[in-house]
């Protein structure tokens, strides 16, 4: 009973931190609750989506991410861009 409590009460803030990062919230729920305290430190030093690089798309105008291989648009194919043609990193709100 007392696993559970702790389970639900890691899961519960793993989820919170991966949603304000702009993750799953089910996702780092589950994670966080099945090895609660590297499933929470896990969450904690995810990285951000809102820090990875964007690009234009050349066909369409729509802001990807940099990995991105094609436009989530358009659908046209994207080469990797130029240093020049990379967008600075969204602020988060």
């Amino acid at each position: 009973m007392v696993y559970v409590v702790i389970a639900l009460s890691f899961g519960l803030a793993g989820g919170i931190v991966g949603r304000i990062k702009g993750s799953s919230f089910f996702v780092w729920f589950l994670i966080s609750g099945a090895f609660p305290f590297i499933g929470l430190l896990a969450a904690v030093l995810y990285r951000y989506e809102t820090d990875e690089p964007r690009r234009l798309c050349p066909a369409c105008g729509h802001i990807c991410k940099i990995h991105d291989a094609l436009c989530t648009r358009c659908g046209c194919e994207l080469d990797f861009p130029e240093e020049s043609e990379i967008l600075p990193p969204v602020a988060p709100a």
